[in-house]
């Protein structure tokens, strides 16, 4: 192991010690470091941090900034550790994130990646029913791909019908009721799981066929395959090009405020419950979808400009 790779464990160990967990970062910075190690960098450079931050050609300017910061604050410890490790100035990448506009999927869509998904190759055939079921919740909850992922076991509580999502982003908690149909899918893929991996490895609710958890790398690069398979990516796209998993959130949340415009529920009182059932942070978070979405907005002025004649007569 070199040097650079036994400093970036103590940097994370630190950091995790004083409650951080850094899965994402902990994750670039191991490949920083590869990189680094690839080129022959013993001390993290600028040049060579910037060469890794910019590294992905086809991502916004705003990740590459994010990347450059996650190593700036390592090498901020590494210069206290030996101080012929540089930290990159800040400003090298200023670019600010602007959000993708959200691909918002047909029912027809969805239906679609779920038979793809029941037609994947399995061993034992537990492999499809894992995707498809996870593809289905994804859909009809608005979860994280993250939660879904995440889940356990004892956070599937089939009798009551509610789903535990626990510590997700931004440290937090939450109870999402579902559908009874819902209910009756996660009950028919427990029912198979258990007796298709009656021993496994992990206490995972979604487990691959040798009982190990789901990561969020094997979800993503399987929906990237099936995505193609049904015509939603071109074959010469890459993985990262496309409508995404992260979508069916945007769906869930775009097709919520829909419905509730439509019935002509009030929705600026509604939308704080959107807010916690997505485990937004801050209303404004969930207010963005309407205006990532034309008809959404229409129907919002159209709502405004009834009260604003309301108010003058």
């Amino acid at each position: 192991m070199s040097e650079l790779a036994l400093l970036l464990d103590e940097y994370l160990a630190t950091r995790r010690a004083l409650g951080n967990r850094l899965e994402l970062p902990g994750r670039l910075l191991k490949r920083f470091v590869s990189f680094a190690v690839q080129h022959q960098t013993p001390f993290i450079t600028t040049e060579c941090a910037m060469q890794w931050a910019t590294e992905p050609r086809d991502a916004q300017p705003a990740q590459w900034a994010n990347r450059l910061g996650m190593v700036r604050g390592f090498a901020r410890y590494a210069h206290g550790v030996d101080p012929r490790h540089e930290v990159p100035p800040q400003g090298l990448l200023p670019e600010r994130y602007r959000r993708r506009q959200p691909y918002l999927y047909r029912d027809t869509e969805i239906a679609e990646l779920i038979a793809a998904a029941r037609e994947l190759s399995a061993t034992t055939g537990l492999r499809p029913l894992t995707y498809a079921t996870m593809l289905g919740l994804l859909s009809v909850t608005g979860m994280r791909v993250s939660e879904v992922v995440n889940l356990d076991r004892d956070d599937v509580d089939l009798g009551g019908g509610v789903l535990t999502v626990r510590d997700s982003k931004f440290g937090k908690s939450r109870y999402l009721p579902v559908h009874a149909s819902t209910t009756r899918a996660l009950r028919r893929y427990t029912r198979h799981r258990d007796r298709l991996c009656p021993n496994p490895l992990a206490p995972a609710f979604f487990v691959a066929e040798r009982g190990t958890r789901i990561t969020q790398c094997t979800l993503r690069r399987t929906f990237a395959k099936l995505s193609k398979q049904v015509g939603l990516r071109t074959p010469s796209k890459s993985h990262g090009i496309g409508p995404r998993l992260h979508d069916m959130r945007h769906r869930f949340a775009v097709n919520t405020l829909l419905r509730w415009y439509r019935d002509g529920v009030d929705v600026e009182r509604h939308i704080p419950r959107l807010t916690t059932w997505l485990g937004h942070a801050h209303v404004s978070d969930t207010y963005w979808y309407l205006t990532a979405t034309p008809e959404l907005l229409h129907l919002a002025a159209r709502r405004l400009d009834r009260i604003a004649r309301r108010s003058s007569s």
